[in-house]
């Protein structure tokens, strides 16, 4: 901004002269609105500072507010706040829409090496944080400080621009008389380090909807008596498969498609077993004529079957015309232990961790899962005191200012599950890829403006020549043509090794979890793979099959393979 343009404008607003000396503003409010750009483009311009001219024990003192702007709808747990400073510090006071008030200090000048350039009309103060170069340009002849960024702890002057990296702009574009101004009074107190006040603010932002609090999944639990999806109560925990599958059915905060990220944080402890296993945490949907929550309730055989070339029997496992398998949110795998054996290996020479902890976005799924969702979570063991999971979808704002559309901009699409989250209830394992490949149907609409396939792939037989450490490519076809391949693999699984306490050890000082594996280490969440389906947006139907060289059993042992697909369709 040029700088005679911005005392014009400021001369104009205010009805001031423009010599330093006359430009003292007359008591009231006035409005200062501040324009933010993100790598040259407005993102919003929802940042208004209001000036208040009193008078506080016979001196003239200012107080600026950041306050939010009529007719704008922002995020929950957005906050306003007042400022009030005096010689070298800024007192500030947030205040949340259920009145909540926290108290802090900003930072003293001193705190930050400044670098000062420029005339009083453009000072420009320069400083490095955390490596991010900042510049703030003030124009110092306004006799207080106005600014929106109180809390790196300018004194003086009406900051005209702010720039970090040169890539992110904070600029003054404008300023009105506002005469009906009042703080409000607050209806509780409490004092806080400028740190702890910025942890506060950016946790009330944050949406967080409890899953799952310390639930044991076991055997050796009788199934829940229900077993019919409309019986279901909110809030409570059912287990089924014998204790190793909880099921809950929760209120999903109804939040604007598109302005937020969600992501699931899980936290698991073994409770007894000692054993690295399989665990998925996923969304049962309803069908046309049958929903897996057939399956879980009364038996597998229940679901719709497929009958490999080997004769046996796949229950649940693909998309029918009134059948829709879980939606896999994440795939997991436990480590060896972690958290019971702790105590017993405290000698071991490694500082065990505590639990484990997984943390994976679900943006593009968060449209499924609707108002009311059955989420489920499963460990496959038979231990009596099995694992405890706590499970928690948290809700991060995109902006402060919510972006409203008319109708819902995506669509998921469930279309593949092999992994037999009933396994202890008499759900085959994914081992129809040794004979056979698997094979659906699904469309996508021409008016689609993107459409991919979200795939998760692991590989199991736990011996030497087994699938979970031999690297094996899938294959991907549509319409039985070959297009897409992915080789799920992991050389990694080291890094984990405070994870596995009962890891097994061997000769060479290697341990069991060190070993690479088929897209998975024990104490980790296997990341999934996305695949372009738009050349196939024309309306019409296509198939698409996957294809996996599973390898042979040996003496009673077999390889299988757990995949999952949704389509996730734009509009």
């Amino acid at each position: 901004m040029r700088h005679p343009f911005l005392l014009l404008m400021l001369a104009v607003a205010l009805s001031l002269p423009t010599t330093a000396e006359a430009q003292k503003p007359k008591p009231g409010d006035i409005r200062f609105f501040y324009t933010r750009y993100d790598y040259g483009d407005t993102v919003q311009k929802s940042e208004v500072c209001v000036y208040n001219l009193k008078k506080a024990q016979g001196k003239p003192r200012a107080d600026v507010v950041t306050m939010r702007q009529e007719g704008v709808r922002y995020v929950p747990g957005y906050a306003s706040q007042e400022v009030s400073y005096d010689a070298d510090s800024i007192s500030v006071s947030v205040q949340y829409d259920d009145s909540a008030y926290f108290y802090r200090t900003a930072l003293r000048r001193s705190d930050i090496e400044w670098r000062t350039e420029g005339p009083s009309r453009a000072r420009r103060y320069t400083c490095s944080i955390n490596s991010n170069t900042l510049v703030f340009t003030v124009d110092e002849t306004f006799p207080h400080l106005i600014t929106p960024l109180p809390h790196y702890g300018l004194t003086r002057g009406l900051l005209t621009r702010y720039e970090r990296n040169g890539q992110k702009v904070l600029e003054l574009t404008g300023s009105d008389d506002f005469w009906h101004f009042s703080i409000p009074q607050p209806r509780g107190e409490r004092r806080v380090t400028p740190r702890e006040l910025d942890r506060i603010a950016k946790e009330r932002l944050v949406v967080t909807t409890r899953l799952f609090d310390s639930v044991q999944l076991h055997w050796g639990e009788a199934n829940a008596g229900v077993d019919r999806l409309r019986d279901i109560p909110f809030d409570t925990v059912l287990h089924y498969a014998g204790g190793t599958l909880a099921l809950r059915r929760v209120k999903i905060p109804v939040l604007p498609e598109g302005n937020y990220q969600h992501f699931i944080e899980l936290h698991q402890q073994s409770n007894g077993d000692a054993y690295d296993r399989t665990g998925s945490l996923f969304v049962v949907l309803p069908g046309r004529e049958r929903s897996f929550f057939d399956g879980i309730c009364r038996h597998p055989d229940s679901l719709p079957v497929l009958t490999g070339r080997d004769g046996e029997r796949y229950q649940g496992m693909a998309r029918t015309a009134g059948y829709v398998p879980p939606l896999e949110l994440v795939r997991f795998f436990t480590p060896f232990g972690v958290g019971h054996f702790n105590e017993r290996m405290a000698d071991f020479g490694i500082d065990w961790r505590g639990e484990a902890y997984y943390r994976q976005e679900i943006t593009d799924l968060y449209p499924a899962l609707g108002a009311d969702a059955l989420i489920g979570i499963w460990i496959g063991n038979y231990d009596g005191g099995g694992h405890r999971v706590t499970v928690d979808l948290k809700s991060y704002p995109n902006d402060e200012v919510l972006q409203l559309t008319d109708s819902p901009t995506s669509d998921v699409i469930p279309l593949f599950n092999t992994c037999n989250v009933l396994e202890m209830a008499g759900q085959n394992y994914g081992k129809l890829f040794a004979t056979d490949s698997l094979t659906v149907s699904f469309t996508i609409p021409s008016t689609a403006t993107g459409a991919r396939l979200r795939y998760i792939s692991t590989g199991h037989g736990g011996w030497g020549g087994g699938d979970e450490f031999v690297p094996k490519t899938n294959t991907l076809l549509v319409d039985g043509h070959p297009v897409f391949t992915h080789t799920p693999w992991r050389e990694d699984c080291g890094t984990f090794r405070d994870l596995n306490p009962v890891s097994g050890n061997f000769w060479n000082g290697l341990s069991s979890s060190d070993f690479s594996r088929s897209g998975w280490c024990p104490g980790t969440a296997t990341q999934p793979v996305w695949f372009d389906l738009m050349p196939w947006a024309d309306g019409q139907e296509h198939t698409l099959t996957v294809a996996i060289p599973q390898g042979k059993p040996v003496e009673g042992m077999f390889s299988h393979w757990a995949v999952s697909g949704a389509l996730v369709v734009e509009y």
